[in-house]
Order: C-alpha cells, then sequence, then structure tokens
C-alpha cells in the first residue's frame, strides 16, 4: 500500500516538472518564422536575442538585441513593460525559459519564436 502511495506520488511529481520545463508558458504567445517577419517591420516591438555573445557574434536578425539567458533577469529593467517582447535563441528552448522569467516579472505581452534562428533559415 504504502509503496503504491509513494509510486503514485513519484510519477506526479515527475509530470508536473516536465510540464512545467516543456509546455509553453500560459500567456506566452508562440510565433512562427513566417509570423516574425511580419513583426519586424512593427515599431511598437522589441526583439531579444537570448543566445552568448558569441552566437550572436556570429550570426543574428538585424533587429535583435542581445540580452544573454543568464542576464535577462538583471537587464529586464532595461526592457519596457509597454511593448510587445519576441523573443528568440538558436532552438526555441533558451527563449522559452526567458519568456517564462519575463512573465514573472510583469511583462505581459512576450512572445516566443517556435524553433529559433534555426527556424528563421530553414
Amino acid at each position: 500500500m504504502m509503496d503504491t502511495f509513494i509510486n503514485v506520488l513519484l510519477f506526479g511529481l515527475v509530470a508536473y516538472f516536465l510540464m512545467t520545463k516543456f509546455l509553453p508558458v500560459k500567456g506566452v504567445k508562440q510565433i512562427t518564422a513566417i509570423q516574425l517577419k511580419e513583426a519586424l517591420i512593427r515599431k511598437d516591438v522589441q526583439f531579444i536575442d537570448v543566445r552568448t555573445p558569441r552566437e550572436f557574434a556570429s550570426n543574428h536578425i538585424e533587429k535583435f538585441k542581445n540580452v544573454p539567458l543568464h542576464e535577462i533577469t538583471s537587464k529586464a529593467n532595461q526592457l519596457s513593460k509597454d511593448k510587445e517582447l519576441i523573443v528568440i535563441c538558436q532552438s526555441g528552448m533558451r527563449s522559452n525559459k526567458a519568456t517564462k522569467r519575463l512573465k514573472k516579472l510583469g511583462f505581459d505581452r512576450v512572445s516566443n519564436v517556435k524553433g529559433g534562428i534555426g527556424a528563421w533559415y530553414y
């Protein structure tokens, strides 16, 4: 009886962990590379690339500003909460983490580019 309870509890914890890490964040819009192309002409949007400075220097989209993921919390005060934020990385994983942090910091209009830079070029 106790073994069954512990197994159910462990399964629940693992399921919760996986859901919080990999499911899209509530309130974060997931956009495609095609939708990003349309957004790039807008003036009321901030574009953030959360890759490392080295990755950013070797290849980036012109309107994007580099704010590495590990600096997103400390540099959030340099971003406007009044404008939409579009966040990108190499594959969409780091930018998804960044959008979660930005939502917790009070940014309401946050979008993640599904597939990241990889989707942009393919």
